[in-house]
């Protein structure tokens, strides 16, 4: 059953958006009285199409919500090219991620710029698309792009700086240090790594350096690493 992020319900009625719209009726192509999930402000409810110009729902049933697996995963990733950050945004969001920091590098070979805002939204688009598609009942939480240094100001349980560093502790050894009630942050440099100015700055900062083991991994795939180890860990 399809699912949809929807912004407005008054009693058992609900309106979908000219987006959504358009997936049901020329995508899924959909008909009267087919039906489909409904999230709103994080609640899981079934409805029914009753209309198709505008697509609106009638609520037959309010669902109960998934129990929480994991804890709350923050990863704060360096900026990269266009299809590897749609790659990073629609993995990290199917596997469970809370919330994305976008974050500007030394080395990160896109900048930041007056474009950010159109960024911001077409990101959010992903990471909207990316929850109905796992079923998710929230979308992840995107923070606006943030220097580096700002990261030493936010505070969370864990801070962990991902790194190739041969003396980093083993993320399999933090992660058993970690309970589902905290809030896990996890840094993430660009293709080039961090600087080791960058690197002093935030274990100068109570960050703690980490690594995946002896194999370098790509910016692109270290994300969905920290989020699978992380839902084997919690696994019931």
């Amino acid at each position: 059953m399809q699912r949809y992020f929807v912004k407005n319900k008054e009693d058992d009625i609900i309106t979908l958006s000219d987006e959504d719209n358009y997936h049901i009726t020329k995508v899924m192509r959909m008909n009267l009285k087919d039906k489909v999930e409904l999230v709103y402000q994080n609640e899981l409810y079934i409805g029914e199409i009753e209309s198709l110009s505008p697509v609106t729902c009638r609520v037959l049933e309010k669902q109960e919500n998934k129990e929480k697996t994991i804890p709350n995963v923050i990863i704060a990733q360096s900026l990269v090219k266009e299809q590897k950050m749609d790659y990073i945004l629609q993995k990290s969001c199917e596997l469970g991620v809370s919330e994305i920091i976008p974050i500007s590098t030394s080395r990160s070979i896109i900048k930041r710029d007056k474009d950010d805002n159109k960024k911001i939204l077409r990101w959010n688009k992903i990471l909207k698309e990316a929850s109905e598609q796992s079923k998710r009942c929230d979308i992840p939480k995107l923070e606006k792009v943030l220097d580096i240094k700002d990261l030493i100001n936010l505070s969370y349980d864990h801070k962990f700086l991902c790194s190739v560093n041969e003396k980093a502790k083993s993320i399999k050894s933090v992660l058993s240090n970690t309970k589902i009630s905290d809030t896990i942050l996890f840094v993430i440099g660009p293709e080039g790594g961090f600087t080791e100015n960058e690197e002093k700055l935030l274990i100068d900062n109570g960050f703690v350096s980490i690594t995946f083991g002896s194999n370098v991994l790509r910016t692109e795939t270290a994300s969905s690493f920290i989020l699978s180890s992380i839902n084997y860990e919690f696994m019931r």
